[in-house]
């Protein structure tokens, strides 16, 4: 693990091919490899995670863009990870999102990678968590994560982020969509993009309407969720929604935002694991209790049971809790 040691320490030390190589590392999804790179490449937690998701068409990748240029300004270093529909035939990102930020490439003090969802529902890659951390080791203070867009469920984003931007734009139904998915509960900042469009004014007096219902997603927060008029491609009113989400880091509790996102990193980690673990050393297993499902002999708790129980007597775990032979033999489970 020599090389990947040597690569981790050149991503700190700011080589941002090796950096790219580390994420790629990520992405693979390699356990042994990828536990190497995270145990040497260390954490800061300093960098401000902003998550931006909302609808296609919104204009997302132009208001991050902006946004971006606006934080350079303040001389601050930027990552953004843009979360790409994945090929079907390769499973890689698409790379839309890359080319519209394509403004950006030749900053040294802003680094881009598209990353596919390869399947994954909820609008964000499986390793952008690890992404995020190996980012922010290497010392950016701010990683922007995009989401592929949101539908019905893809909002966890929520969970990667300190602060969620959510950009709407009139004409696309946003109100409807944004009622639907759930949308103005995860959201700290909304962000009604090309308002200089006809329905502008609308779609403003309607999410005011509606955040009025809802509680302060942070408590010391002096109103509910912001609402920020934007024009990206002008651009304006990035500075309002800069100093929006400034306001929203002020004033929550991140050390608890954090905690959270670790935790749920952290079993998502061990459900990857399990996954392997099944997919390698038990697919036999799976297959038969599969067919004791289709078959009615097992109902799929008791399979699951089952399997846990094989899991556990081939981890050398007590499986005391189940009567019956192996799973194999179609333990039943006691409860």
């Amino acid at each position: 693990m020599d090389g990947i040691e040597a690569l981790a320490d050149a991503a700190r030390a700011g080589d941002r091919r090796a950096l790219a190589r580390a994420i790629s590392v990520v992405e693979s999804g390699d356990p042994d490899t990828l536990r190497a790179l995270i145990s040497r490449i260390g954490a800061q937690e300093h960098a401000r995670v902003i998550g931006v998701t909302g609808p296609p068409g919104a204009g997302k990748s132009t208001v991050i863009g902006a946004y971006v240029s606006q934080l350079r300004r303040a001389q601050r270093r930027v990552a953004v990870i843009a979360i790409d529909p994945s090929s079907p035939v390769s499973g890689g990102a698409l790379l839309g999102d890359r080319i519209r930020l394509s403004a950006l490439t030749t900053d040294e003090g802003v680094f881009i990678r598209s990353m596919a969802t390869r399947g994954h529902l909820g609008g964000c890659a499986v390793a952008t968590p690890l992404a995020i951390r190996v980012l922010d080791a290497v010392g950016f203070d701010d990683i922007v994560v995009e989401t592929v867009g949101v539908g019905q469920s893809e909002i966890d984003v929520v969970a990667l982020a300190d602060v969620t931007v959510v950009v709407l734009a009139p004409g696309l139904g946003d109100d409807i969509q944004a009622e639907k998915a759930g949308i103005l509960e995860v959201a700290d900042v909304l962000a009604v993009n090309k308002s200089d469009l006809p329905g502008a004014d609308r779609l403003v007096a309607d999410l005011e309407a509606s955040v009025r219902r809802l509680p302060a997603r942070h408590e010391d927060a002096a109103a509910g969720t912001a609402i920020v008029r934007t024009n990206a491609i002008a651009p304006e009113g990035i500075e309002g929604l800069a100093a929006a989400i400034d306001g929203v880091v002020e004033a929550a509790e991140l050390g608890e935002v954090r905690h959270r996102r670790t935790a749920a990193m952290l079993v998502e980690l061990l459900l990857e694991q399990h996954r392997r673990h099944l997919r390698i050393d038990h697919a036999a297993d799976v297959n038969a209790l599969t067919e004791d499902v289709l078959a009615g002999r097992l109902d799929p708790y008791a399979a699951a049971d089952a399997l846990q129980a094989a899991l556990g007597a081939a981890d050398g775990d007590s499986a005391d809790e189940f009567e019956g032979p192996s799973v194999v033999g179609r333990p039943e489970c006691r409860r």
